[in-house]
C-alpha cells in the first residue's frame, strides 16, 4: 500500500490539470482579496451614530455600487453613505447577489478560461465572495440593501436570456430596451472585459451577449426598485460599463439626478460630477464657471509647480511611467528625430478604456484616427511625426491586449522615415517629447491640458477634456482635420493671452474640480486600497472637512464639485 501511495505521489500531473490548479488558486486569491479587503468601520462607530439612523431622515438617498469587489469603490461609498448619515440622509444599497451573468468585476487577466466564461459567466465562488462579504459590512452600517434578484425574478432572467439570443450580433451594440442605450453599455463592458478596442477573440460574441443580458436585468432591477422607492439622488462610481453605465442612464431617464464619482489623480483627491461620467461632463461643463478666475502669480506659480511635478509622479497616486528618461539627447541619437524637420507629436490612449459614443468625434475610432494621421505624414515627408504610445498599455490597472504598435505595424509594415513610431515599453518622458515639437495631436488623453499650459499647440481629434475649452483646435469631421494638418507646421506657439486661458483651466481642472479628502490614505501594501486617517466617524460629520462638505452638499442639494482653492489663497 505505502508503495502504491509513493508511485502516486510521484506521477506527473498533466499540463490540464496544473491548468485547473493554478485557476483554482487565482480564484482563491480573488475571493480571499474580496473577503479581507473591507473597510473595518467597527472601531470607529459609535453608539450615537445608531441613533441617528433611528430618527427620521429627511431624503433617501441611493448608492447603486452593484457590487462588492471593487475594493476602492466599497471602500469610498461606504465612507460617503456614513458621511451622509451623519447629515440626516437615509441612505440605501442596490448589489447584484450573484445573479448578473457578466459585470464591471470580470476581466480577461482573471477570467482566463474564457469558453467557460462565455458559457457561464463569472464563478460562483467568486460571486459570492464579491456580495455577501461587502452587503454584510453595508448592513452593518445600518444602510438597507437591496438586491437584483429581488427585483427580477429567474423566470424573468431565462426570458431576457432568450430575447438576448434572437438579437442579431451586429445590432447588438445598439439595442435600446426601455429607453436605455443598454447594447453601448454592453459593448463597453465586452470590450473592458478583453482590454481590446475590437470585438474578435472566438468567444467574444457570446460574452457580449452575457453583458447585454446584464445590462437590461439592471435596467429593469433599478427602474423597478425606484419606482417602489422615492429617492432623493443616487451616487456610483464611474457610470459606464455593466451595470453602473445601465444604472446612471436609467436613473437619469427617471428623473432621479445622480452623482458619479472617480478617483482623480492628484493623491487624496476624488473627482465627482453631476448627471454623467466625468468622461463626458468634464467636455460640457461651462467655462463660465473657470474663466473669470482672478489670475495671480501664486496660482500661475502653483499650476505650473504641480504641472512640473508631472513629470515624475510625485504629487499624483495615479501615475503610469515607470523609471522615466529625461536625457532629450535620445531623441536625436537614438529616436532618429531629424532636428532639420519640425515635429508634430501624436499621443494616443489605452485603445479599449471608456468606449461609449461621443458625437463630436472626428473619426469612429482612435485606431481610424491614427492610421488617417499617418497616411497623411507618408504623403507630407517634410515634416515628422513621433507618435508616443501611451505607457498604460503595458502598466495600467486592466494592460491592453490590444497594441497600437501591433495594429500600425500589421496596416503598413515598416513606416518611413518621417514617421516615428515610439512603444509603451520605452522610458522616454512624453513631457521630454512636447518640449521641441511643433504641435502635439491627441485623440482623447487629459495630457492636452498639461501641454496647452505650457504653451504648446494642441489639435483634438476625439473626446479630450480639453476640448470645447476655447484652448486647443477641436476638429469635429476627417475634413476639419485635414484642413488643420495642411496648416502644420504652426509658425509660433500659442499666444500669452490663450496660454494663461489654458492655466486657468489646468488650474480648474487638477485643484477645483478634483477635490481633496485629506484623511483618505493609499493603501499600496495591503488588500484594502484605501485607509482612513480619522479616529471615529464623528470627524465625517458637517464642518470637519472642507471637501467632505463640497461633495456632500453636492449630492444632498446639488450645488457644484468645485472646491474653489483660491478663495484662500
Amino acid at each position: 500500500m505505502l508503495r502504491k501511495i509513493k508511485a502516486k505521489s510521484s506521477m506527473k500531473i498533466s499540463w490540464k490539470q496544473y491548468l485547473k490548479r493554478f485557476y483554482l488558486i487565482r480564484e482563491a486569491i480573488r475571493c480571499y482579496r474580496s473577503i479581507l479587503g473591507q473597510p473595518d468601520w467597527k472601531n470607529k462607530i459609535n453608539e450615537s451614530y445608531f441613533k441617528i439612523i433611528k430618527t427620521e431622515s429627511n431624503e433617501k438617498i441611493l448608492i447603486a455600487t452593484g457590487g462588492g469587489s471593487y475594493l476602492s469603490g466599497v471602500s469610498i461609498e461606504s465612507m460617503l453613505g456614513l458621511a451622509l448619515t451623519l447629515r440626516g440622509q437615509q441612505v440605501h444599497i442596490l448589489m447584484c447577489d450573484e445573479v448578473l451573468p457578466a459585470c464591471f468585476q470580470s476581466d480577461i487577466d482573471w477570467d482566463r478560461n474564457e469558453k467557460k466564461f462565455a458559457e457561464n459567466g463569472p464563478s460562483a465562488i467568486f460571486c459570492s465572495a464579491c456580495f455577501k462579504p461587502s452587503a454584510k459590512m453595508y448592513q452593518s452600517l445600518g444602510f438597507t440593501v437591496h438586491r437584483i434578484s429581488d427585483m427580477v425574478s429567474s423566470e424573468e432572467r431565462i426570458d431576457i436570456r432568450k430575447i438576448v439570443n434572437d438579437i442579431r450580433y451586429k445590432d447588438i451594440r445598439y439595442h435600446i430596451y426601455d429607453d436605455i442605450p443598454v447594447g453601448e453599455h454592453a459593448y463597453a463592458g465586452t470590450l473592458r472585459f478583453y482590454a481590446k478596442a475590437e470585438l474578435s477573440d472566438p468567444f467574444s460574441e457570446n460574452i457580449l451577449r452575457k453583458y447585454l443580458e446584464a445590462s437590461i436585468i439592471s435596467t429593469i432591477a433599478i427602474k423597478r426598485l425606484c419606482k417602489k422607492i422615492s429617492f432623493h439622488r443616487a451616487v456610483l462610481h464611474h457610470g459606464i460599463y455593466v451595470p453602473q453605465g445601465v444604472f446612471a442612464e436609467s436613473l437619469i431617464h427617471l428623473k432621479i439626478p445622480i452623482v458619479t464619482w472617480h478617483v482623480a489623480y492628484r493623491k487624496e483627491t476624488f473627482m465627482f460630477s453631476h448627471q454623467g461620467t466625468y468622461h463626458r461632463t468634464l467636455m460640457t461643463e461651462p467655462v463660465s464657471i473657470w474663466e473669470d478666475i482672478p489670475w495671480s502669480e501664486k496660482l500661475n506659480n502653483e499650476t505650473l509647480e504641480y504641472l512640473n511635478s508631472r513629470w515624475f509622479g510625485s504629487k499624483d497616486w495615479i501615475h503610469f511611467h515607470r523609471n522615466t528618461v529625461f536625457d532629450k539627447k535620445i531623441l536625436y541619437d537614438k529616436l532618429c528625430i531629424s532636428k532639420d524637420k519640425p515635429y508634430i507629436l501624436l499621443l494616443t490612449n489605452v485603445m479599449w478604456d471608456a468606449q461609449l459614443h461621443y458625437p463630436n468625434n472626428a473619426f469612429n475610432s482612435m485606431l481610424e484616427w491614427i492610421k488617417y494621421s499617418i497616411n497623411w505624414f507618408i504623403k507630407n515627408p517634410e515634416l515628422q511625426l513621433v507618435i508616443r504610445v501611451h505607457p498604460a498599455e503595458l502598466t495600467g490597472t486592466l494592460p491592453s491586449r490590444q497594441l497600437v504598435v501591433e495594429e500600425i505595424e500589421k496596416e503598413f509594415g515598416d513606416l518611413p522615415e518621417n514617421i516615428i513610431l515610439i512603444g509603451p515599453e520605452n522610458a522616454i518622458s512624453t513631457y521630454i517629447l512636447a518640449e521641441d515639437c511643433n504641435a502635439a495631436i491627441i485623440y482623447g488623453t487629459k495630457t492636452g491640458v498639461e501641454l496647452a499650459a505650457k504653451g504648446v499647440p494642441v489639435i483634438v481629434a476625439g473626446e479630450a477634456w480639453i476640448r470645447n475649452k476655447g484652448i486647443s483646435i477641436d476638429v469635429n469631421t476627417p475634413l476639419e482635420y485635414e484642413s488643420v494638418l495642411n496648416s502644420l507646421p504652426f509658425k509660433e506657439r500659442m499666444p500669452e493671452s490663450e496660454i494663461i486661458r489654458a492655466r486657468k483651466y489646468a488650474f480648474h481642472f487638477f485643484f477645483r474640480r478634483m477635490i481633496p479628502l485629506s484623511f483618505v490614505k493609499s493603501n499600496k501594501h495591503r488588500i484594502t486600497p484605501f485607509e482612513f486617517d480619522i479616529k471615529d466617524i464623528s470627524e465625517l460629520q458637517s464642518g470637519k472637512n472642507r471637501g467632505l462638505d463640497i461633495i456632500c452638499d453636492g449630492i444632498i442639494n446639488g450645488s457644484p464639485f468645485v472646491y474653489n482653492p483660491e478663495q484662500f489663497y
